[in-house]
């Protein structure tokens, strides 16, 4: 095996687990499935990771910074509000039709730390981190648009991920892709509906 750093193990690592959690489900995601998967021996599992609890967090971070990549990496300056807003959800979506195994596996992860007490805070730090990278992507493209948020950004954040939540568990089950983009139409409405050009500074007397 080529010589790899510890960052690139755990890297590797990571993304062995998102597979095998894709293919296989969170269950059989034993340790062992993982390293097989990364063609690595256990003892690097145990040098990378000093617990489940820090592979599963560094899983659905890994996730997580990919939504929030795709989210963004077509938001520019110079177009319009609604263009923009259009263009980052449907980035998103493209990603979860084209991933959904992926995508699963963050559902599958909360109801299973859900019912680990070892892993509660598990569950508790994944939607933390989904309200962070919302607010991160309604900020960019209010800075994008030199528009401004009329609806406080940590409720804006929450229902954005609340939303987009939804609509993809509803889609895995059932993948009526016409109706899910229906309803992200609306979504974008509503945000275009929840934004104003920054008010100019008042004079003073």
């Amino acid at each position: 095996m080529t010589r790899m750093s510890a960052d690139e193990r755990r890297t590797a690592l990571v993304e062995a687990a998102i597979r095998v959690m894709a293919r296989d489900g969170v269950a059989k995601a034993t340790t062992r499935a993982i390293v097989a998967e990364a063609d690595m021996r256990l003892g690097f599992f145990h040098y990378c990771f000093d617990s489940k609890e820090a592979l599963l967090l560094q899983v659905l971070d890994a996730i997580n910074q990919r939504n929030a990549r795709v989210a963004t990496e077509h938001v520019e300056a110079g177009k319009n509000l609604r263009d923009t807003v259009k263009a980052s959800v449907d980035a998103y979506w493209a990603h979860v039709e084209s991933n959904p195994g992926e995508h699963q596996v963050t559902y599958e992860l909360t109801q299973y730390v859900l019912r680990e007490p070892a892993l509660a805070t598990v569950a508790r730090k994944q939607y933390e981190n989904y309200a962070l990278v919302a607010t991160s992507v309604l900020e960019t493209i209010a800075a994008a648009t030199k528009m401004e948020w009329t609806v406080p950004l940590p409720i804006l954040a929450r229902f954005l991920h609340n939303t987009l939540d939804g609509i993809t568990l509803n889609w895995i089950v059932d993948r009526d892709t016409e109706k899910a983009r229906a309803v992200l139409d609306q979504v974008t409405d509503y945000l275009v509906a929840s934004a104003r050009r920054p008010r100019a500074p008042r004079k003073t007397a």
